[in-house]
């Protein structure tokens, strides 16, 4: 039996300042919520509306009318499992390989594809700008299918940040920077991206290291690349060497 109170727990952690008060945030799919119950993140509850899922998740599972599931989710169309779970405590990252850092970005399905990206080419730590979006946001943790549970993020001023690892190169992103085609990365960095409309700060401007960017081969009309698009091309040389 649900109570009013749970449902209305579960409703509130759409938004942030409830996600911070309680600790709790929710994922929801199959395959979502699956993965971070095997990373071994810790589950406040785990709420669906059929006896398949019931069968497949046991007893962690609780059985909810598909009126209850849809008042507590914040899809159009529920998937049918529903996940509360507790936000593990993030770790200091030790700066062994490759960092990523995100200077505000914004755009909810931008986060979420970079988190994905992260878990896709190994870089064990995310730090974000404490202007960043949310990476709890139900957009962002839809969008990163599951690799929320795989991915350290931490949410610190970055030039404090930097400061603390002054021997670590800072790679930052420019659209007149040097062509990433014609590096030679190093085993240890830190890559920064920028807001999506405004690119790296200028604070920030002044802790990188190395200028880089992505050569255009098409049309002039084309400002710029979507910010997640962008990490995917640059991981990906990154990890080419």
């Amino acid at each position: 039996m649900v109570t009013k109170n749970q449902i209305k727990l579960v409703t509130s952690l759409q938004q942030k300042k409830y996600r911070n008060q309680h600790a709790l945030f929710v994922v929801e799919g199959l395959k979502t919520v699956t993965e971070v119950l095997d990373s071994g993140i810790e589950p406040n509850g785990i709420y669906v509306d059929n006896e398949l899922y019931k069968n497949k998740l046991g007893d962690s599972a609780i059985l909810v009318t598909p009126s209850v599931l849809a008042q507590m989710s914040s899809q159009n169309n529920p998937s049918g499992i529903l996940g509360v779970f507790h936000i593990p405590k993030p770790i200091e990252p030790a700066l062994k390989g490759w960092t990523l850092a995100l200077d505000a970005v914004r755009d909810p399905g931008n986060l979420g594809t970079i988190i994905r990206l992260c878990d896709w080419f190994d870089i064990q730590n995310l730090i974000c700008s404490k202007d960043t979006v949310d990476c709890y946001n139900p957009k962002v943790l839809q969008a990163t299918m599951g690799s929320i549970a795989r991915v350290n993020i931490m949410y610190l001023d970055l030039i404090e940040f930097f400061e603390r690892n002054p021997n670590t190169p800072i790679l930052g992103t420019f659209m007149d920077g040097d062509s990433l085609y014609e590096q030679s990365f190093p085993k240890n960095g830190i890559l920064v991206m920028g807001n999506e409309a405004n690119g790296i700060s200028d604070k920030i401007k002044k802790k990188v290291s190395h200028r880089i960017g992505i050569p255009q081969f098409g049309t002039q009309s084309t400002e710029s690349l979507n910010v997640a698009s962008a990490t995917a091309i640059l991981l990906s040389e990154i990890r080419r060497g």
